[in-house]
C-alpha cells in the first residue's frame, strides 16, 4: 500500500525556519550558509549545514551531513517516509544521495540557478531511470533563504 503524506504548509514552514538557522550558524564559520533538516514520523532525525570548508571534505554540503546523522540516528541507510527540508535547491551530488537514501520529499527554500538540479539545470528527479521517485516542493521561505545567502556573499566581497 502507498503510503500517502498530507502536506502541512505551517509544517514545512517551522522546519524550514530550523533549517535557517543552522544555515545561519554556517555562516558564522565561514561556510557557504546552507542549512538542512530532515524528519521522520514529525520528528527531526538529522540536522546538518554546510562545512566543506573546516571539516575539509567537498562533500560535506548540509544536505549530506542531515542525511549521514539521521541514518546514524535510525540505523539504517534507507530513510523511507522522511522530508529533507534544506534552505537551497539540491546540486547533483545531494540529488543522488537523496535517491539512494530513499528520502521521499525534499522541500527546499532559494532556487540555485548555477548548480541545482531539482528545477534550475534540470530536473533530476523526474528522470526515468531512477529506482525511487521523490517529491520536491520548492520556494519555501524563499526570500528568506534567498538573503541569507545574498549577504553572506555580500559581506565576503567586502572584504576582499
Amino acid at each position: 500500500m502507498k503510503r500517502v503524506q498530507i502536506i502541512d504548509r505551517s509544517r514545512d514552514a517551522l522546519f524550514m525556519r530550523e533549517a535557517l538557522a543552522l544555515a545561519a550558524e554556517g555562516a558564522a564559520l565561514g561556510e557557504v550558509p546552507v542549512g538542512a533538516v530532515l524528519v521522520q514520523d514529525g520528528a527531526v532525525i538529522g540536522r546538518g549545514f554546510n562545512c566543506p570548508i573546516s571539516s575539509h571534505d567537498p562533500s560535506a554540503h548540509a544536505e549530506m551531513v542531515a542525511i549521514r546523522a539521521a541514518a546514524q540516528a535510525v540505523d539504517n541507510y534507507r530513510l523511507p517516509g522522511s522530508t529533507l527540508y534544506v534552505t537551497l535547491e539540491p546540486c547533483s551530488m545531494c540529488a543522488g544521495l537523496i535517491v539512494h537514501a530513499r528520502i521521499q520529499r525534499v522541500v527546499y527554500g532559494a532556487t540555485e540557478p548555477k548548480a541545482g538540479v531539482a528545477l534550475s539545470r534540470g530536473e533530476f528527479f523526474n528522470q526515468a531511470f531512477l529506482n525511487h521517485r521523490v517529491s520536491i516542493e520548492g520556494g519555501v521561505l524563499a526570500e528568506e533563504c534567498s538573503a541569507l545567502l545574498s549577504e553572506f556573499f555580500k559581506a565576503r566581497r567586502a572584504t576582499r
